[in-house]
């Protein structure tokens, strides 16, 4: 596999979601939490999880009508 290839983006992207899901679950239950990185890595999660949407469906072929 190509390591510049869109299928090891997005596999990098998936494991970079996942270390973001567990670090912001791990500081939610933390006291006292830092509002403002907690913000910030929640917000960083969700534009992860679009860029993956969206290359996972540029990765599908088009199903026929």
């Amino acid at each position: 596999m190509n390591l510049h290839s869109a299928e090891r983006r997005l596999i990098d992207m998936t494991i970079e979601h996942a270390d973001l899901d567990a670090l912001i679950d791990l500081m939610a239950h933390a006291l006292p939490v830092d509002q403002l990185l907690f913000k910030r890595l929640k917000k960083r999660r969700l534009v992860l999880r679009d860029k993956i949407a969206q290359l996972e469906s540029s990765l599908r072929p088009a199903e026929p009508a």
